[in-house]
């Protein structure tokens, strides 16, 4: 096996990892390496003084990872080569390091910071939303109305800084070399005032601007489709430039969030996002309806 530190370790700059990524990477070495030697996740675990869910954690990159159990592994698995562990423990300090999100870390739940970094890795977002424009496309009053709505107890510095984030993440889309993003809204999110119409207009005003860039696809799901595809609630799938990471299913939940990667989900959440892409208005049909929108507002 050959990994490639310093490859998979370049600073955010376009196609480049982040810790997020690096850690599912590593982790999905170390799956393959255990495997390959008929090891069980128990016994791993037994060998770093832990379980088999532990490992499980780790295998799945959900967790940072201690230099003593990744030295513990690599011998338990047999891997000798000074050089070739040399090169595991480089990749795993750097996928220890904190994305610039850390600073935000007590704004955030850790379900949420893994999928930050997921985000800030990939190479494709596709996304479908019922209720909110989706976070990646929101202008700040926006995003502030909609923050409010969960923090509205909150001092008015943490608003600020949660609306300061949710506006960091959107650096992606016009950095070098941006991810893909194409996003399908429910007609019921534009319909739904949020913050006011003063507010709504700008947001729709937004996304007719920000769909002009090459990277970026919005398409409306109007109400005169009626019942379709996505009936189950808004899900977003994210898809890395390396090619041996799989692609991700990211689930938000009120407390929580899931993180499907296993091949028949994957599939039938690609199948659903196709078949809601036909079902949508085209873009340029969308472009159109939102003018109209807007003057509703």
């Amino acid at each position: 096996m050959s990994i490639e530190p310093e490859r998979q370790g370049r600073q955010q700059g376009g196609s480049t990892a982040g810790p997020t990524v690096l850690r599912i990477a590593l982790g999905g070495q170390l799956r393959r390496l255990r495997e390959q030697r008929g090891i069980s996740r128990e016994a791993a675990g037994d060998a770093i003084r832990g379980s088999h869910a532990k490992i499980s954690r780790l295998e799945l990159g959900r967790v940072s990872f201690r230099e003593r159990d990744l030295n513990d592994l690599l011998t338990l698995y047999g891997v000798q080569d000074s050089d070739e562990r040399a090169a595991f423990l480089s990749l795993a300090r750097q996928a220890n390091e904190p994305g610039w999100w850390h600073q935000y870390g007590d704004l955030l739940p850790s379900w949420f910071e893994t999928y930050l970094g997921l985000e800030q890795a990939a190479e494709i977002i596709r996304t479908y939303e019922a209720q909110f424009v989706p976070g990646l496309l929101q202008t700040p009053d926006y995003a502030r109305a909609v923050i409010l709505l969960g923090h509205g107890q909150e001092p008015s510095a943490e608003v600020d800084r949660r609306v300061a984030l949710r506006m960091r993440r959107q650096d992606i889309l016009t950095r070098p070399e941006p991810p893909t993003l194409w996003a399908v809204i429910d007609e019921a999110a534009l319909r739904r005032p949020i913050g006011g119409e003063r507010i709504m207009r700008g947001q729709i005003e937004h996304l007719v601007r920000i769909s002009e860039l090459p990277n970026v696809t919005v398409q409306l799901l109007p109400y005169s489709v009626g019942g379709h595809a996505a009936a189950g609630g808004p899900f977003t799938i994210v898809r890395f430039p390396e090619s041996d990471l799989p692609d991700v299913v990211y689930l938000e939940q009120l407390t929580s969030a899931l993180y499907l990667d296993k091949r028949n989900d994957l599939d039938q959440y690609q199948a659903v996002m196709n078949l809601l892409s036909v079902q949508a208005a085209t873009p340029q049909d969308t472009t159109q309806l939102l003018r109209e929108l807007m003057h509703e507002y």
